[in-house]
């Protein structure tokens, strides 16, 4: 099997991600393009749900590489992410050889140290050989991880390698294209960062989320699509606890379109705002009036720039 070869532009690069789904500006395009053409990981900060993650999962079905994901989380360690011993099946080979008379501590210990016992997490699996290419390997909010965990993945990213210390060194054939997301809940160390290209997912324009929209919202509308695309991003200014995201976007879409609506008005807003804000201080802001003020004011927008 012979990979699909990566893009050799910034426009391919683009028609790529569109083709998968995912609606890019060209900046963003840019950096894709040049961490797939430099092999280098991608370090993807921004807002929640403002399509970081997405990226990793368009780019290995538009390259049709395996996605291998590794959720941080506190207390992720060695064993979760990259890998752990099988000590049960250690045990039953320890018992084996003890039961047959064949005890000899060094050759048993080399023995019960090979790959067979050798259970690979997330990131050990994105460094073995794929007949694919080389998958992508999704470390995702990596701020959820503590800092101690980020010293773990320096010989990773620097050299696309493990080292077990009861096995020997791993080395990737080729390196994984590797795409590193975080919120910022905390600030990640600058060791890791200068190993990675770096850009700044910000909330699409108004253009551009009406795309993403249209483009993944079954049956939506046009009229709604652009009405909701315009509350958002007019609410988006309102001093509220949580923007909704990209991600919020399409669910309030999607849910207003089983409702069957073709357009929004003040009752319904109210009424599905729990789809759209997942605060229930900022649903409280937002009280019968204010929405309706809302809605107006992102309906006068509307139609300011289709003039």
């Amino acid at each position: 099997m012979i990979p699909r070869p990566v893009p050799t532009s910034i426009d391919e690069t683009l028609t790529l991600l569109r083709q998968a789904g995912y609606v890019a500006d060209r900046a963003l395009a840019t950096v894709v393009f040049l961490s797939l053409r430099m092999r280098r990981p991608l370090f993807l900060e921004g807002e929640a749900g403002v399509g970081k993650t997405e990226i990793a999962k368009v780019l290995a079905a538009g390259l049709d590489r395996n996605l291998i994901r590794l959720q941080c989380y506190e207390g992720l360690d060695l064993a979760s992410a990259v890998y752990e011993w099988n000590y049960a099946a250690q045990m039953v080979e320890i018992r084996l050889a003890e039961a047959s008379g064949n005890v000899d501590r060094e050759t048993l210990a080399k023995d019960i140290f090979t790959e067979r016992f050798l259970i690979a997490r997330p990131i050990l699996q994105a460094l073995e050989p794929d007949l694919k290419g080389p998958p992508v390997l999704l470390i995702d909010e990596l701020d959820r991880a503590d800092e101690a965990f980020e010293a773990f993945l320096l010989e990773i990213l620097a050299d696309n390698q493990v080292t077990i210390p009861e096995f020997g060194t791993i080395r990737a054939p080729e390196p994984p294209i590797v795409i590193i997301t975080t919120n910022r809940t905390r600030e990640i160390h600058d060791a890791l960062k200068r190993r990675c290209l770096y850009h700044w997912v910000d909330y699409p324009d108004a253009e551009r989320e009406l795309a993403i929209v249209l483009g993944r919202v079954p049956g939506v509308h046009d009229r709604l699509a652009r009405e909701v695309v315009a509350f958002v991003q007019r609410l988006r200014r309102e001093d509220i606890f949580k923007k909704p995201g990209v991600a919020e976007t399409l669910d309030w879409a999607g849910a207003l379109t089983e409702l069957d609506q073709v357009a929004l008005d003040p009752s319904v807003v109210s009424d599905t705002l729990g789809v759209l804000l997942k605060y229930q201080d900022d649903i409280a802001r937002l009280d019968g009036s204010r929405t309706r003020q809302l809605l107006d004011e992102a309906r006068a927008e509307l139609a300011a720039a289709a003039e």
